[in-house]
């Protein structure tokens, strides 16, 4: 089962201009293969197949745990999408006698961006986030990979954290967007600890120092004043327990240090502490051929 707390995990700035180009690149974070969505749905599969969950407690409420919050970024990086899509929207079009122009091109905001973006943003949702990555394609179940073996799992997990680390860093590059930006700060810290949780497990698990590699790549988080500011908070030595009585035992992995300051890792109860609220989007009258009429729509309600 599952609780939802009804607010994101961390506060985003409000949208000051809509860029589609920067929705385009940061759906890859919601619906690539590397993405949230796969995150959320390797670990829950997982979890939900772990045979004998009392025998390897630790491994499995390790997985289970995280998958919780895989669920909070989902809901994050789709509340950056629609950041990104929700901006002021332009001037109606207008007729030669000065009029609005009823039957224009409301979206020319979208269409005459030079380069690269996601028309099925507009088609299919209106100017919302979609399951999709960068190129439009849907999420699959074919990204979940569930062996049955605790050991292949863990570094399977251990190497989508990492890679889901690289697709970040290149978003961060696509976008100066405030809000998109600062929820690639925020992932890259959290990230880093499923990345080093999960180290730690296969250590535990094989005697292998996995985490000696990390970072994957070579770029320190504090690097990024967006992610240094949660290094400052202390959120990369952090793992949350997401459960009022459950995962109890997840310190059996979760302890010494992490790798990156080595600072004690320490297990939170209870989901972070520092949410916010949900991103202020304003109804979008072109999202409708032509203009929408509210008094039409409350008739029809």
């Amino acid at each position: 089962m599952f609780q939802r707390i009804d607010k994101l995990p961390i506060e985003l700035p409000s949208p000051t201009k809509i860029d589609p180009e920067s929705a385009a690149a940061v759906q890859e974070l919601m619906g690539g293969r590397f993405g949230e969505m796969s995150t959320f749905n390797n670990y829950f599969t997982q979890s939900m197949n772990m045979r004998g969950k009392k025998q390897i407690a630790p491994f499995y409420e390790l997985v289970a745990n995280i998958t919780a919050e895989e669920l909070g970024h989902i809901q994050l990086v789709g509340a950056a999408i629609n950041s990104l899509l929700n901006g002021p929207e332009m001037a109606p079009a207008v007729q030669e006698d000065g009029k609005k122009d009823p039957l224009g091109t409301p979206i020319k905001d979208i269409t005459d961006t030079v380069n690269q973006y996601n028309p099925h943003h507009f088609i299919a949702g209106g100017r919302n986030a979609l399951p999709v990555d960068a190129g439009g394609l849907p999420w699959t179940g074919q990204y979940v990979f569930s062996s049955g073996n605790l050991i292949l799992d863990m570094l399977h997990n251990f190497f989508l954290e990492n890679t889901a680390r690289t697709n970040k860093l290149r978003v961060y590059q696509c976008t100066k967007d405030p809000a998109a930006r600062s929820m690639l700060g925020y992932l890259f810290v959290r990230g880093g600890v499923h990345a080093v949780a999960y180290g730690k497990a296969l250590e535990k698990l094989t005697g292998v120092k996995m985490n000696d590699m990390l970072p994957i790549p070579s770029i320190g988080n504090a690097m990024f004043p967006e992610a240094k500011k949660w290094m400052d908070e202390g959120s990369h030595t952090k793992l949350y327990r997401n459960s009022p009585d459950d995962y109890t035992q997840i310190d059996q992995i979760w302890n010494g240090t992490e790798p990156d300051t080595k600072k004690e890792c320490v297990v939170v109860d209870g989901p972070p502490d520092h949410s916010g609220p949900h991103v202020d989007l304003a109804g979008i009258g072109s999202a409708f051929a032509p203009d929408d009429q509210p008094e039409e729509l409350f008739e029809m309600a």
